[in-house]
This record gives C-alpha cells, structure tokens and sequence, in this order.
C-alpha cells in the first residue's frame, strides 16, 4: 500500500481508503455485521489506514468500532473519520438556507458523542459535515462548537463532505482556511471538481478524499443492460429504467479506447482517482474480501500513463443518477 499526506494536518493516510457506508446494512442489501468485520479487517491486513464512516449509515459505526476493537491497540494507527448529519434536512428547512437549522452546534456536539459511543473510541481525527451550502459560510454557531471539539480533543481535525455533483458549492468557506479536508465525488465520469475545486484545494493546503470513485459500480464494468440488484437495495433505484444501458455504452466506448479488457477497469478507474490534483485518498466501499483484496492491490499497479488518462479525460458524461 502507497500513502499519502492529507493536506496539511500533518497525518499519512493509504491511498486506498475504506467506505464503510455499505457496512450499515440500511441501503446496500447483502451484508451482516460479521462478514462487514471480516472485510474491513482484511483491508487493515492490507495496509488500509483510512475509514470513513457517518453517523447517518446505519450499523456501520457500530460495525467500524468493533472491528478497531478487535485490533491490538485498539487500531492504533487507523485513522477513523465520521459524518454528522444535518438535523433538519436541508430541502426541508423552514428558514431557507440556514446553518442555525441545519448545523446548531449543540447538534454537531450531540451526533459526535453519538458516533464516539458507537465506535467504541475517545476521539475521530476528522469531523465532516455530511452536506453544505456556501451560502452557509461565516453564519450559525457551527464554527465555534468544531474549535471547542478541538480543544476538548474529541476530534483532530474538521472538512466538509460536498454535496452529489456540486464541487463548487464549498469554495467560499474553503478560501476562508477553517477547512482541513474536503470529501467530493470525483471519477472518470465526474470530473468537473477537476475545474476549480481541486485547484483550489491544493492552493490552500486542504486534503481531498475522493468517493464514488467506482461510481456506484457503473466503473466496475458489471453494470449491463438488465442488470439488477437484491429487494431492497438501493442501486435500483440509481441504476433504474435504460441507466443500466446507458453505463454500458459509456463503459463499452471506455474499453475500446483503452484497449483494456473489462476486469482491467476498476482498477483503471481507481487510479485515475488518485491522479486527480490534491488527492489524499480514494475511499471505496468493499464489503466482500474478493473487492477488498482487488482494490488494495491498486498499490502495486503502476500510475497511469499520460495516454491512459489522456483517454479518460475524455470520457467525462456530465449525469446525475442521484437526481
């Protein structure tokens, strides 16, 4: 495993990180708590030293905590980031756009405390919002309960996780130097944070964790026409009606360009991730040890080569299936 700095704060995380959204058992069907320990400790094996998780996902701090648990030292090492939640959703707020109803600060420091218990742990390194507006920025009490958590050494450090396809909408409080990280989708389909997010993030010294590198599966190269998911599962619902068919025809166009076969593309995919200007980690959701030793084999692949991601590059499809 290769790692890298994330941003300023001075820590070292794996290149490869661990998504532990499907760990929660609620929107991704096929999973237990045991089998999500056997998978996320296979990963720390393997030199994973970076989890992300949420208090809004279920099972899965619960599930994160106990597999650190189990670890001597009690993962010593593993750096563990979590997300709070907004209290009110933010579609749903009756004053607009308002941190005051979104983010109170008594509500940060309740969903941490929340989270801590369920991980078993004393302290996370990161603190994310789990969306943001930039209208948002230098209004509510939200900034003054992050700076007490630091002080009272409940969290290390504190980032934004944007909002699905919107890079830009964290600009103006990144510029203001109160971020340490920001958490962004970013894969060969979606590459607008590439236009001034990542620039800007370098530019301020803020570490960049990518998700949705494989972008729900349609960068595997097992999305096809058809294709179907267990009851339940919320890939039906981002995958449905003729999406399948369009994936298809994009992934089919990708392989011919490369000239790669289909099982060469996740990795392909992954790398062109971390190619990406600023980038710290790529968290990826693995929840069997098949996907976990695949992805973090990614460490011993060669970067890409300026034609391969030439090639990508050109593959940006400017979609929303989270719409």
């Amino acid at each position: 495993m290769r790692y890298r700095e994330l941003g300023r704060t001075g820590l070292t995380v794996s290149e490869i990180g661990y998504g532990a959204w499907g760990l929660g058992q609620g929107a991704w069907v096929g999973a237990d708590d045991d089998s999500g320990v056997r998978a996320l400790r296979r990963a720390l094996d393997l030199g994973v030293t970076f989890i992300d998780t949420a208090r809004a996902y279920d099972r899965s701090e619960r599930v994160v905590g106990r597999a650190l648990k189990e670890l001597p030292g009690g993962g010593e090492g593993v750096h563990v980031a979590t997300k709070v939640a907004p209290k009110v959703p933010v579609s749903l707020s009756p004053s607009g756009l308002d941190p005051m109803v979104a983010f109170p600060g008594a509500h940060l420091r309740e969903s941490l405390e929340t989270s801590l218990r369920e991980l078993g742990r004393d302290h996370v390194d990161l603190l994310q919002l789990h969306t943001w507006e930039d209208e948002w920025t230098g209004r509510g009490d939200w900034l003054e309960t992050v700076d007490a958590l630091k002080r009272e050494g409940k969290i290390r450090f504190f980032g934004i996780s944007v909002k699905d396809h919107q890079p830009e909408n964290v600009l103006t409080v990144l510029r203001t130097g109160v971020l340490d990280t920001v958490q962004v989708i970013y894969n060969v389909f979606e590459q607008a944070p590439s236009d001034a997010l990542l620039p800007a993030c370098e530019e301020y010294g803020v570490g960049v964790i990518v998700r949705v590198a494989l972008d729900e599966g349609a960068l595997t190269g097992a999305i096809r026409t058809g294709a179907t998911f267990p009851e339940g599962d919320w890939r039906n619902w981002y995958f449905r009606d003729d999406r399948p068919a369009q994936v298809e025809q994009h992934v089919d166009a990708i392989l011919a360009d490369l000239g790669s076969a289909a099982e060469e593309l996740p990795s392909a995919a992954l790398r062109f991730a971390l190619a990406g200007q600023a980038v710290s980690t790529v968290i990826v959701g693995m929840r069997s040890l098949r996907n976990v030793e695949r992805n973090a084999a990614i460490a011993d692949a060669p970067p890409l080569t300026e034609r391969e991601l030439a090639v990508l590059t050109e593959h940006r499809w400017a979609k929303n299936f989270y719409g």
